[in-house]
Protein backbone atom coordinates (compact mmCIF):
# COMPACT_ATOMS: atom_id res chain seq x y z
CA UNK A 1 0.00 0.00 0.00
CA UNK A 2 2.67 2.49 0.68
CA UNK A 3 4.63 1.26 -2.79
CA UNK A 4 1.52 2.29 -4.03
CA UNK A 5 1.22 5.67 -2.62
CA UNK A 6 5.25 6.21 -3.21
CA UNK A 7 4.72 5.40 -6.60
CA UNK A 8 1.39 7.88 -7.04
CA UNK A 9 3.54 10.31 -5.53
CA UNK A 10 6.45 10.12 -7.95
CA UNK A 11 4.06 10.08 -10.82
CA UNK A 12 2.74 13.43 -9.47
CA UNK A 13 5.65 14.95 -9.05
CA UNK A 14 7.21 14.12 -12.42
CA UNK A 15 4.03 15.38 -13.56
CA UNK A 16 4.45 19.04 -11.60
CA UNK A 17 7.84 18.87 -12.96
CA UNK A 18 6.77 18.63 -16.60
CA UNK A 19 4.14 20.92 -16.12
CA UNK A 20 6.15 23.90 -14.72
CA UNK A 21 8.86 22.98 -17.15
CA UNK A 22 6.53 23.60 -19.58
CA UNK A 23 4.77 26.61 -18.89
CA UNK A 24 8.10 28.39 -17.79
CA UNK A 25 9.26 27.18 -21.26
CA UNK A 26 5.98 29.04 -22.47
CA UNK A 27 6.49 32.04 -20.67
CA UNK A 28 9.83 32.51 -21.51
CA UNK A 29 8.97 31.91 -25.36
CA UNK A 30 6.37 35.07 -24.62
CA UNK A 31 9.01 37.10 -22.67
CA UNK A 32 11.54 36.62 -25.58
CA UNK A 33 8.49 37.40 -28.52
CA UNK A 34 7.44 40.44 -26.52
CA UNK A 35 11.79 41.60 -26.32
CA UNK A 36 11.83 40.89 -29.86
CA UNK A 37 8.26 42.74 -30.79
CA UNK A 38 9.51 45.59 -28.62
CA UNK A 39 13.01 46.06 -30.34
CA UNK A 40 11.35 45.62 -33.66
CA UNK A 41 8.84 48.93 -32.91
CA UNK A 42 12.25 50.43 -31.63
CA UNK A 43 13.62 49.97 -34.61
CA UNK A 44 11.16 49.79 -37.78
CA UNK A 45 13.80 49.28 -40.19
CA UNK A 46 17.28 48.43 -40.32
CA UNK A 47 19.83 50.62 -42.86
CA UNK A 48 21.57 48.26 -45.03
CA UNK A 49 22.16 50.44 -48.07
CA UNK A 50 22.38 54.06 -48.12
CA UNK A 51 20.09 56.27 -50.56
CA UNK A 52 20.19 60.26 -51.37
CA UNK A 53 17.91 62.61 -52.48
CA UNK A 54 19.64 61.21 -55.98
CA UNK A 55 18.12 57.68 -55.38
CA UNK A 56 14.82 57.34 -57.69
CA UNK A 57 14.46 53.89 -57.90
CA UNK A 58 12.34 52.54 -54.96
CA UNK A 59 13.82 48.99 -55.45
CA UNK A 60 16.88 50.61 -54.01
CA UNK A 61 15.26 51.85 -50.76
CA UNK A 62 13.56 48.71 -50.83
CA UNK A 63 16.23 47.67 -49.19
CA UNK A 64 15.71 49.57 -45.78
CA UNK A 65 11.84 49.86 -46.39
CA UNK A 66 10.95 46.21 -47.70
CA UNK A 67 7.31 46.58 -45.79
CA UNK A 68 6.52 49.88 -47.15
CA UNK A 69 7.78 48.91 -50.66
CA UNK A 70 5.52 45.71 -51.27
CA UNK A 71 2.64 47.89 -50.68
CA UNK A 72 4.12 50.36 -52.96
CA UNK A 73 4.45 47.56 -55.88
CA UNK A 74 0.44 46.75 -55.17
CA UNK A 75 -0.58 50.41 -57.14
CA UNK A 76 0.04 48.52 -60.41
CA UNK A 77 -3.11 45.75 -59.73
CA UNK A 78 -6.41 46.83 -60.60
CA UNK A 79 -9.03 48.03 -58.66
CA UNK A 80 -12.33 49.22 -58.85
CA UNK A 81 -15.29 51.39 -57.64
CA UNK A 82 -18.82 52.61 -58.57
CA UNK A 83 -17.29 55.72 -59.52
CA UNK A 84 -13.47 54.98 -59.59
CA UNK A 85 -10.73 53.18 -58.84
CA UNK A 86 -7.93 52.70 -61.05
CA UNK A 87 -6.71 49.96 -63.90
CA UNK A 88 -3.93 47.90 -64.33
CA UNK A 89 -2.79 44.90 -66.65
CA UNK A 90 -1.12 45.78 -69.90
CA UNK A 91 -4.00 47.22 -71.49
CA UNK A 92 -4.67 50.68 -70.90
CA UNK A 93 -7.79 51.86 -69.02
CA UNK A 94 -11.01 52.84 -70.85
CA UNK A 95 -11.65 56.05 -72.67
CA UNK A 96 -13.44 58.73 -70.54
CA UNK A 97 -14.53 60.99 -73.83
CA UNK A 98 -15.92 57.85 -75.16
CA UNK A 99 -18.10 57.18 -71.36
CA UNK A 100 -19.19 60.52 -71.72
CA UNK A 101 -19.41 62.55 -75.11
CA UNK A 102 -20.18 65.71 -73.89
CA UNK A 103 -16.67 65.77 -72.34
CA UNK A 104 -15.07 65.23 -75.88
CA UNK A 105 -17.19 68.51 -77.11
CA UNK A 106 -16.27 70.73 -74.53
CA UNK A 107 -12.37 69.85 -74.88
CA UNK A 108 -12.54 69.93 -78.52
CA UNK A 109 -9.47 72.71 -79.85
CA UNK A 110 -7.50 71.06 -76.56
CA UNK A 111 -5.73 67.51 -76.51
CA UNK A 112 -7.41 65.71 -74.50
CA UNK A 113 -10.50 65.51 -76.64
CA UNK A 114 -7.87 63.30 -78.46
CA UNK A 115 -7.21 61.18 -75.50
CA UNK A 116 -8.44 61.18 -71.55
CA UNK A 117 -8.75 57.93 -69.60
CA UNK A 118 -9.40 56.73 -66.39
CA UNK A 119 -6.61 56.62 -64.06
CA UNK A 120 -4.09 54.05 -63.20
CA UNK A 121 -1.88 53.96 -59.93
CA UNK A 122 0.84 55.15 -59.47
CA UNK A 123 3.33 52.31 -60.64
CA UNK A 124 1.49 53.68 -64.24
CA UNK A 125 1.41 57.56 -64.11
CA UNK A 126 5.38 58.00 -66.22
CA UNK A 127 4.12 54.68 -68.37
CA UNK A 128 0.66 56.10 -69.12
CA UNK A 129 2.05 59.71 -69.90
CA UNK A 130 4.26 58.19 -72.38
CA UNK A 131 1.57 56.54 -74.11
CA UNK A 132 -1.49 58.92 -74.31
CA UNK A 133 -2.04 60.25 -77.51
CA UNK A 134 -2.09 63.70 -76.84
CA UNK A 135 1.55 63.65 -77.03
CA UNK A 136 0.80 64.15 -80.57
CA UNK A 137 0.21 67.45 -80.26
CA UNK A 138 2.93 70.02 -78.73
CA UNK A 139 3.23 69.60 -75.14
CA UNK A 140 6.02 70.95 -72.26
CA UNK A 141 8.70 69.32 -70.26
CA UNK A 142 6.48 71.03 -67.56
CA UNK A 143 4.00 67.84 -67.58
CA UNK A 144 6.51 66.18 -65.75
CA UNK A 145 6.37 67.72 -62.78
CA UNK A 146 4.01 65.40 -61.41
CA UNK A 147 4.55 61.86 -63.49
CA UNK A 148 8.05 61.45 -62.43
CA UNK A 149 11.14 61.29 -60.29
CA UNK A 150 12.02 64.55 -61.41
CA UNK A 151 13.90 66.54 -59.14
CA UNK A 152 17.46 65.29 -59.94
CA UNK A 153 16.94 66.78 -64.06
CA UNK A 154 15.46 69.92 -61.88
CA UNK A 155 18.77 70.75 -60.27
CA UNK A 156 20.60 70.09 -63.21
CA UNK A 157 18.73 72.23 -65.31
CA UNK A 158 18.88 75.16 -62.75
CA UNK A 159 23.02 74.56 -61.69
CA UNK A 160 21.52 72.95 -58.24
CA UNK A 161 18.34 75.03 -58.05
CA UNK A 162 15.43 72.75 -58.26
CA UNK A 163 13.27 75.86 -58.41
CA UNK A 164 14.82 77.29 -61.54
CA UNK A 165 14.97 73.83 -63.24
CA UNK A 166 10.97 73.98 -62.78
CA UNK A 167 11.22 77.34 -64.29
CA UNK A 168 13.24 76.05 -67.18
CA UNK A 169 11.43 73.46 -67.59
CA UNK A 170 8.29 74.58 -69.91
CA UNK A 171 10.97 75.92 -72.95
CA UNK A 172 11.34 72.26 -73.04
CA UNK A 173 9.35 70.03 -75.30
CA UNK A 174 7.88 66.85 -73.47
CA UNK A 175 9.63 65.11 -75.77
CA UNK A 176 13.19 66.94 -75.05
CA UNK A 177 12.56 66.65 -70.98
CA UNK A 178 11.55 62.99 -71.81
CA UNK A 179 14.40 61.79 -73.22
CA UNK A 180 16.83 64.08 -70.73
CA UNK A 181 15.08 62.18 -68.23
CA UNK A 182 15.68 58.62 -69.62
CA UNK A 183 19.30 59.15 -70.58
CA UNK A 184 19.71 60.78 -66.58
CA UNK A 185 18.77 57.35 -65.22
CA UNK A 186 15.98 58.83 -63.33
CA UNK A 187 13.08 57.76 -65.28
CA UNK A 188 11.07 56.43 -62.63
CA UNK A 189 7.46 57.35 -61.36
CA UNK A 190 7.21 59.33 -58.72
CA UNK A 191 8.86 57.82 -55.73
CA UNK A 192 10.33 57.78 -52.12
CA UNK A 193 12.71 60.83 -52.24
CA UNK A 194 9.89 62.79 -53.55
CA UNK A 195 8.10 62.52 -50.08
CA UNK A 196 11.01 61.27 -47.49
CA UNK A 197 14.07 63.04 -46.32
CA UNK A 198 16.27 59.66 -47.07
CA UNK A 199 18.75 60.42 -43.55
CA UNK A 200 15.43 60.78 -41.65
CA UNK A 201 12.52 59.75 -43.51
CA UNK A 202 10.41 62.55 -42.28
CA UNK A 203 8.22 63.73 -44.27
CA UNK A 204 9.20 66.30 -46.73
CA UNK A 205 7.70 68.46 -49.75
CA UNK A 206 10.24 68.40 -53.04
CA UNK A 207 8.33 69.80 -55.75
CA UNK A 208 8.93 73.67 -56.33
CA UNK A 209 5.30 74.64 -57.95
CA UNK A 210 3.74 73.01 -54.74
CA UNK A 211 6.32 75.32 -52.32
CA UNK A 212 5.60 78.69 -54.37
CA UNK A 213 1.87 77.93 -54.66
CA UNK A 214 1.46 77.04 -50.65
CA UNK A 215 3.71 80.07 -50.00
CA UNK A 216 1.06 82.54 -52.31
CA UNK A 217 -1.73 80.88 -50.51
CA UNK A 218 -0.34 81.75 -47.17
CA UNK A 219 0.49 85.45 -48.01
CA UNK A 220 -3.27 85.73 -49.50
CA UNK A 221 -6.64 86.81 -47.37
CA UNK A 222 -8.02 83.38 -48.45
CA UNK A 223 -9.73 81.39 -45.01
CA UNK A 224 -7.49 78.69 -44.12
CA UNK A 225 -9.00 76.95 -41.01
CA UNK A 226 -7.79 73.40 -42.00
CA UNK A 227 -4.10 74.70 -42.39
CA UNK A 228 -3.21 75.79 -38.37
CA UNK A 229 0.20 76.54 -39.15
CA UNK A 230 -0.95 79.12 -42.07
CA UNK A 231 -2.87 81.01 -39.54
CA UNK A 232 -0.07 81.01 -37.04
CA UNK A 233 2.28 81.63 -39.57
CA UNK A 234 0.26 84.57 -40.55
CA UNK A 235 -0.20 86.17 -36.40
CA UNK A 236 3.35 85.67 -36.38
CA UNK A 237 3.97 88.79 -38.46
CA UNK A 238 5.25 87.15 -41.54
CA UNK A 239 8.65 88.11 -40.99
CA UNK A 240 9.99 85.50 -44.06
CA UNK A 241 7.69 83.40 -46.32
CA UNK A 242 5.89 80.41 -45.27
CA UNK A 243 7.99 77.26 -45.61
CA UNK A 244 5.72 73.97 -45.48
CA UNK A 245 8.81 72.02 -44.67
CA UNK A 246 9.67 73.91 -41.56
CA UNK A 247 6.65 75.75 -40.59
CA UNK A 248 3.58 72.58 -41.34
CA UNK A 249 2.24 70.26 -38.85
CA UNK A 250 3.24 66.87 -39.29
CA UNK A 251 -0.38 66.14 -40.25
CA UNK A 252 -0.76 69.34 -42.92
CA UNK A 253 2.46 67.28 -44.41
CA UNK A 254 0.60 64.01 -44.37
CA UNK A 255 -1.87 66.23 -47.31
CA UNK A 256 1.09 68.22 -48.14
CA UNK A 257 2.77 65.52 -49.99
CA UNK A 258 -0.13 64.61 -51.82
CA UNK A 259 -1.01 67.90 -52.69
CA UNK A 260 2.40 67.98 -54.60
CA UNK A 261 0.32 66.61 -57.69
CA UNK A 262 -3.12 65.56 -56.83
CA UNK A 263 -4.10 69.73 -57.74
CA UNK A 264 -5.33 71.90 -60.36
CA UNK A 265 -1.89 73.65 -61.78
CA UNK A 266 -0.88 75.78 -65.33
CA UNK A 267 1.42 73.43 -67.65
CA UNK A 268 1.80 74.41 -71.34
CA UNK A 269 4.39 76.40 -73.02
CA UNK A 270 3.18 79.95 -72.68
CA UNK A 271 4.23 80.13 -68.84
CA UNK A 272 6.15 78.06 -66.34
CA UNK A 273 4.19 75.65 -64.33
CA UNK A 274 1.91 77.25 -61.73
CA UNK A 275 -0.14 76.54 -58.87
CA UNK A 276 -2.68 79.24 -58.84
CA UNK A 277 -3.49 79.84 -55.23
CA UNK A 278 -3.21 83.39 -54.77
CA UNK A 279 -6.62 83.95 -53.80
CA UNK A 280 -7.76 80.70 -52.63
CA UNK A 281 -8.50 77.26 -53.36
CA UNK A 282 -12.42 76.99 -54.53
CA UNK A 283 -13.17 77.12 -58.02
CA UNK A 284 -14.24 80.58 -57.78
CA UNK A 285 -11.11 81.85 -56.13
CA UNK A 286 -9.00 80.03 -58.66
CA UNK A 287 -10.97 81.33 -61.04
CA UNK A 288 -10.64 85.12 -60.60
CA UNK A 289 -6.31 84.53 -60.50
CA UNK A 290 -6.69 82.75 -63.85
CA UNK A 291 -8.57 86.01 -64.92
CA UNK A 292 -5.75 88.59 -63.44
CA UNK A 293 -3.30 86.51 -65.47
CA UNK A 294 -1.92 87.97 -68.52
CA UNK A 295 -0.17 85.69 -70.94
CA UNK A 296 3.38 86.58 -72.59
CA UNK A 297 0.98 88.75 -75.45
CA UNK A 298 -0.63 90.46 -72.59
CA UNK A 299 -4.09 89.14 -72.95
CA UNK A 300 -5.86 87.72 -70.68
CA UNK A 301 -4.94 83.75 -69.40
CA UNK A 302 -6.57 80.74 -71.35
CA UNK A 303 -6.12 77.38 -72.08
CA UNK A 304 -7.39 77.08 -75.47
CA UNK A 305 -10.06 78.28 -77.55
CA UNK A 306 -12.59 75.99 -78.43
CA UNK A 307 -12.80 74.81 -81.34
CA UNK A 308 -16.31 75.14 -82.59
CA UNK A 309 -17.46 78.27 -80.44
CA UNK A 310 -13.84 80.39 -79.57
CA UNK A 311 -14.22 81.09 -76.13
CA UNK A 312 -11.35 81.43 -74.37
CA UNK A 313 -11.60 78.19 -72.14
CA UNK A 314 -10.06 77.42 -68.91
CA UNK A 315 -9.13 73.89 -68.30
CA UNK A 316 -9.23 72.16 -64.69
CA UNK A 317 -6.32 69.21 -64.05
CA UNK A 318 -6.86 67.33 -61.22
CA UNK A 319 -8.02 69.35 -58.12
CA UNK A 320 -8.46 66.99 -55.33
CA UNK A 321 -6.28 68.76 -52.93
CA UNK A 322 -8.36 71.96 -53.37
CA UNK A 323 -11.96 70.19 -53.36
CA UNK A 324 -10.69 68.29 -50.09
CA UNK A 325 -9.89 71.44 -48.60
CA UNK A 326 -13.54 72.61 -48.30
CA UNK A 327 -14.86 69.67 -46.65
CA UNK A 328 -15.55 68.26 -43.47
CA UNK A 329 -12.35 65.95 -43.22
CA UNK A 330 -10.18 68.39 -43.90
CA UNK A 331 -12.21 70.60 -41.21
CA UNK A 332 -11.72 68.06 -38.53
CA UNK A 333 -7.79 67.73 -39.43
CA UNK A 334 -7.90 64.39 -41.45
CA UNK A 335 -5.06 64.30 -44.01
CA UNK A 336 -5.02 62.80 -47.38
CA UNK A 337 -2.73 59.82 -46.26
CA UNK A 338 -5.64 59.10 -43.20
CA UNK A 339 -8.24 57.46 -45.92
CA UNK A 340 -5.54 56.50 -48.95
CA UNK A 341 -2.61 55.61 -47.06
CA UNK A 342 -3.55 54.17 -43.43
CA UNK A 343 -1.71 52.89 -41.12
CA UNK A 344 -1.69 48.92 -40.64
CA UNK A 345 0.42 46.47 -38.58
CA UNK A 346 2.58 44.22 -39.31
CA UNK A 347 3.64 42.31 -36.87
CA UNK A 348 4.70 44.79 -34.34
CA UNK A 349 5.42 47.44 -36.45
CA UNK A 350 2.64 50.52 -37.61
CA UNK A 351 3.22 51.37 -41.21
CA UNK A 352 1.42 53.85 -43.87
CA UNK A 353 0.10 51.30 -46.32
CA UNK A 354 2.09 52.65 -49.67
CA UNK A 355 -0.90 51.09 -51.86
CA UNK A 356 -2.46 54.31 -52.48
CA UNK A 357 -6.09 53.45 -53.30
CA UNK A 358 -9.80 54.32 -52.43
CA UNK A 359 -10.69 54.19 -49.14
CA UNK A 360 -13.48 52.20 -50.07
CA UNK A 361 -11.56 49.31 -50.68
CA UNK A 362 -10.33 49.51 -47.17
CA UNK A 363 -12.91 50.36 -45.27
CA UNK A 364 -12.15 48.88 -41.93
CA UNK A 365 -8.48 50.75 -42.00
CA UNK A 366 -9.82 53.71 -43.93
CA UNK A 367 -13.05 54.57 -42.13
CA UNK A 368 -13.69 52.37 -39.56
CA UNK A 369 -11.10 53.80 -37.00
CA UNK A 370 -13.42 57.11 -36.81
CA UNK A 371 -17.07 56.15 -37.71
CA UNK A 372 -17.90 52.77 -35.71
CA UNK A 373 -20.42 52.10 -38.17
CA UNK A 374 -20.63 48.86 -40.63
CA UNK A 375 -19.02 48.54 -43.83
CA UNK A 376 -22.28 48.33 -45.64
CA UNK A 377 -23.88 51.67 -43.70
CA UNK A 378 -20.75 53.54 -44.66
CA UNK A 379 -20.96 52.04 -48.59
CA UNK A 380 -24.43 53.39 -48.57
CA UNK A 381 -23.32 57.28 -47.38
CA UNK A 382 -20.69 57.32 -49.55
CA UNK A 383 -22.95 55.93 -52.73
CA UNK A 384 -25.25 58.58 -51.82
CA UNK A 385 -22.98 61.70 -52.30
CA UNK A 386 -21.17 59.72 -55.33
CA UNK A 387 -24.33 58.99 -57.33
CA UNK A 388 -25.98 62.75 -56.71
CA UNK A 389 -22.97 64.82 -57.52
CA UNK A 390 -22.70 62.27 -60.50
CA UNK A 391 -26.34 63.08 -61.79
CA UNK A 392 -25.70 67.24 -61.17
CA UNK A 393 -22.25 66.37 -63.28
CA UNK A 394 -24.71 65.14 -65.77
CA UNK A 395 -27.08 67.42 -66.07
CA UNK A 396 -24.13 69.90 -66.19
CA UNK A 397 -22.61 68.31 -69.59
CA UNK A 398 -26.41 68.60 -71.24
CA UNK A 399 -26.24 72.40 -70.46
CA UNK A 400 -23.02 72.48 -71.85
CA UNK A 401 -23.52 71.30 -74.81
CA UNK A 402 -27.06 72.56 -74.92
CA UNK A 403 -24.37 76.08 -74.93
CA UNK A 404 -21.95 75.12 -77.49
CA UNK A 405 -25.14 74.36 -79.91
CA UNK A 406 -26.84 77.56 -79.29
CA UNK A 407 -23.49 79.41 -79.93
CA UNK A 408 -22.78 77.45 -83.00
CA UNK A 409 -26.28 78.03 -84.32
CA UNK A 410 -25.93 81.61 -83.42
CA UNK A 411 -22.75 82.01 -85.65
CA UNK A 412 -24.06 80.40 -88.74
CA UNK A 413 -27.00 83.02 -88.51
CA UNK A 414 -24.08 85.53 -88.91
CA UNK A 415 -24.03 86.36 -85.42
CA UNK A 416 -20.34 88.35 -84.73
CA UNK A 417 -18.04 87.65 -81.67
CA UNK A 418 -18.68 91.10 -80.29
CA UNK A 419 -22.65 89.86 -80.29
CA UNK A 420 -21.81 86.31 -78.73
CA UNK A 421 -19.40 88.08 -76.14
CA UNK A 422 -21.60 87.48 -73.48
CA UNK A 423 -22.66 84.10 -74.33
CA UNK A 424 -18.79 82.91 -74.75
CA UNK A 425 -17.70 84.54 -71.17
CA UNK A 426 -20.40 82.38 -69.72
CA UNK A 427 -18.79 79.34 -71.80
CA UNK A 428 -15.85 79.72 -70.27
CA UNK A 429 -16.99 80.07 -66.74
CA UNK A 430 -19.48 76.98 -66.57
CA UNK A 431 -17.25 74.79 -68.61
CA UNK A 432 -14.70 76.10 -65.73
CA UNK A 433 -16.94 74.96 -62.76
CA UNK A 434 -18.02 71.68 -64.71
CA UNK A 435 -14.77 70.64 -65.59
CA UNK A 436 -13.20 71.15 -61.66
CA UNK A 437 -15.54 68.98 -60.84
CA UNK A 438 -15.20 66.20 -63.46
CA UNK A 439 -11.58 66.32 -63.44
CA UNK A 440 -11.53 66.10 -59.78
CA UNK A 441 -11.47 62.26 -58.76
CA UNK A 442 -13.64 61.82 -55.74
CA UNK A 443 -16.75 61.90 -57.64
CA UNK A 444 -17.53 64.77 -54.88
CA UNK A 445 -16.87 63.04 -51.55
CA UNK A 446 -14.19 65.03 -50.69
CA UNK A 447 -16.39 68.19 -50.15
CA UNK A 448 -20.01 67.38 -51.31
CA UNK A 449 -21.83 70.76 -50.48
CA UNK A 450 -19.14 72.64 -52.11
CA UNK A 451 -19.00 70.59 -55.12
CA UNK A 452 -22.77 70.76 -55.68
CA UNK A 453 -22.49 74.37 -55.10
CA UNK A 454 -20.10 74.46 -58.21
CA UNK A 455 -22.14 72.02 -60.22
CA UNK A 456 -25.34 74.25 -59.60
CA UNK A 457 -23.09 77.31 -61.00
CA UNK A 458 -22.26 75.62 -63.75
CA UNK A 459 -25.87 74.68 -64.55
CA UNK A 460 -26.97 78.22 -64.19
CA UNK A 461 -24.30 79.16 -66.01
CA UNK A 462 -24.39 77.67 -69.12
CA UNK A 463 -28.38 77.92 -69.22
CA UNK A 464 -27.98 81.70 -68.71
CA UNK A 465 -25.22 81.15 -71.86
CA UNK A 466 -27.44 79.76 -74.06
CA UNK A 467 -30.16 81.86 -73.63
CA UNK A 468 -27.66 84.92 -74.19
CA UNK A 469 -26.49 82.72 -77.65
CA UNK A 470 -30.25 82.88 -78.54
CA UNK A 471 -30.58 86.47 -78.32
CA UNK A 472 -27.57 88.08 -79.66
CA UNK A 473 -29.37 89.99 -82.40
CA UNK A 474 -29.97 92.38 -79.63
CA UNK A 475 -26.43 92.10 -78.04
CA UNK A 476 -24.72 94.91 -78.04
CA UNK A 477 -20.69 95.16 -78.42
CA UNK A 478 -20.27 95.94 -74.97
CA UNK A 479 -20.17 92.41 -72.78
CA UNK A 480 -23.48 92.12 -70.60
CA UNK A 481 -22.52 93.29 -66.95
CA UNK A 482 -22.35 89.95 -65.60
CA UNK A 483 -19.77 89.04 -68.18
CA UNK A 484 -17.89 92.52 -67.69
CA UNK A 485 -17.71 92.04 -63.94
CA UNK A 486 -16.83 88.53 -64.14
CA UNK A 487 -13.65 89.32 -66.50
CA UNK A 488 -12.89 92.31 -64.51
CA UNK A 489 -12.79 90.19 -61.38
CA UNK A 490 -15.50 92.31 -59.52
CA UNK A 491 -18.01 89.70 -59.77
CA UNK A 492 -19.29 88.39 -56.62
CA UNK A 493 -17.87 85.05 -55.43
CA UNK A 494 -20.07 83.37 -53.20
Amino acid sequence: MKAAQRGASRVMLIGTIVVVAAATALVTALLVNIFERKSEARSPYVRLTEVTDDTTDPAKWAVNWPKQYDSYLLTAQTTRTRFGGHGGSEALPEEKIARDPWLKRMFLGYAFSIDYRDRRGHAYMLADQEATKRLTKPQTGSCLHCHASVMPLYRELGDGDAAKGLAASYKYSYQELNKKLHDSGHAHPVTCADCHDPKTMQLRVTRPGFIEGIRMLAASEAPVPHLPSIERWRAGGKAKPYDPNADATRTEMRSYVCGQCHVEYYCSSQLPLTFPWGKGMRAGDVEQFWDETKLPDGARFFDYKHAETGAPILKAQHPEFELWSQGVHARAGVACADCHMPYVRDGATKISDHWVRSPLLNINNACQTCHRVSEQEIKARVDVIQSRNFELMQRGGTAIVALIDAIVAAKKEGATEAQLQAALELQRKAQWRLDFIAAENSMGFHAPQEAAMVLGEALDYARQGELAATRWRSAQAAPAPAAAAARTGEAKKP
